[in-house]
């Protein structure tokens, strides 16, 4: 069998550019939030290296709840400004961390986990949730990913109905 991530371009710019590509080709004409991003977790987990986790967290009665992801059992429910994804949140922006064991009031729903990044995903100007990227190698994410993903994170924006 060939692993998929063997099929994806070691340079991250042109990974990014790549996964972009793929993701707006799986959403087109296709609106649904749920099938989105249950797709949009898999296409990460295929072709990002060193990561254990991929998925999203919906904003639902003033929480984030667990939606579509792939990985491990998670946590189902987070509060905004706890954790690294509800920071994402209560802050507005992006979270890059490279050591989550450093990081106050990290949620260890995996203890293999040791980076992490989270980019908040708008509605319009309210936040609907967040991608959260989960790596079992510290300090796994950095600027390229960042720019990446949130790129990544507007096509779900523009294409997805939130």
């Amino acid at each position: 069998m060939v692993e998929v991530s063997n099929l994806y371009p070691e340079d991250k710019k042109e990974l990014y550019t790549l996964l972009n590509s793929q993701l707006k080709a799986l959403l087109d004409n296709e609106p649904d939030v749920i099938p989105g991003l249950a797709n949009a977790s898999a296409l990460l987990m295929g072709a990002l290296k060193d990561i254990n986790w991929s998925g999203f967290y919906l904003m639902k009665h003033g929480e984030l709840l667990l939606g579509p992801f792939q990985g491990r059992t998670a946590c189902v429910h987070i509060a905004v400004g706890r954790g690294v994804c509800g920071t994402a949140v209560l802050k507005d922006e992006v979270q890059l961390v490279p050591d989550v064991h450093e990081f106050p009031g990290h949620i260890a729903c995996d203890s293999a986990s040791r980076s992490e990044i989270v980019i908040p995903i708008h509605d319009g100007k309210d936040i609907a949730g967040v991608l959260d990227i989960d790596s079992p190698l510290p300090d796994r994410f950095d600027e390229t990913d960042k720019e990446g993903l949130t790129e990544f994170v507007t096509i779900l924006e523009e294409y997805l109905e939130w």
